[in-house]
């Protein structure tokens, strides 16, 4: 537990590789996630490319962290093989999210920095990451994690808020 209550947004990384092992262990840890429907949804777009994270840079204004990072992760939802899909039962955007949270706290878990980079729902973030990746009409990239050994350390605050709590109504 103690990985969720200290993972903080790394956004400086030193120059050193995320092994192999490490990056299957993240990508392991994303794939554990809940699924609505147990569909599993996601696919992952592993990044060491410098030239594509820079690219990245040119399309998404807050992700300038891709400079320094060694790896990023895209999460995308894979809408050809979804089997519910009407607005009530499309859950891949949830399924994606709760595979990107496992990756920051498995990154934690690892001793890694990292920092989740929004994608969806900005079109034009989107559109730019499908044209750059090369992702198939139905693949929507929810999001990007910039992910190294971490060059900051961060203070861990209490965030518990009773003031966010209501019991049985609002």
């Amino acid at each position: 537990m103690k990985e969720i209550f200290e993972r903080r947004s790394i956004r400086k990384y030193t120059s050193s590789p995320v092994s192999n092992s490490d990056i299957e262990n993240l990508l392991r840890a994303a794939m554990s996630a809940p699924s609505g429907y147990n569909q599993r949804l996601w696919e992952f777009i592993i990044i060491k490319d410098k030239n594509i994270m820079s690219a990245i840079t040119e399309i998404h204004p807050y992700s300038q962290m891709l400079k320094e990072a060694p790896l990023a992760i895209v999460v995308c939802g894979n809408l050809e093989k979804e089997k519910h899909a009407d607005d009530w039962s499309s859950y891949w955007d949830q399924d994606c999210a709760a595979a990107t949270e496992n990756i920051l706290i498995e990154a934690q878990y690892l001793g890694l920095g990292a920092v989740w980079i929004s994608a969806y729902p900005r079109k034009d973030v989107v559109d730019g990451l499908k044209k750059l990746l090369k992702l198939p009409i139905k693949v929507i990239p929810l999001s990007m994690i910039s992910i190294g050994h971490p060059a900051e350390k961060k203070e861990t605050p209490d965030r518990y808020d009773k003031q966010k709590i209501h019991i049985n109504k609002w």
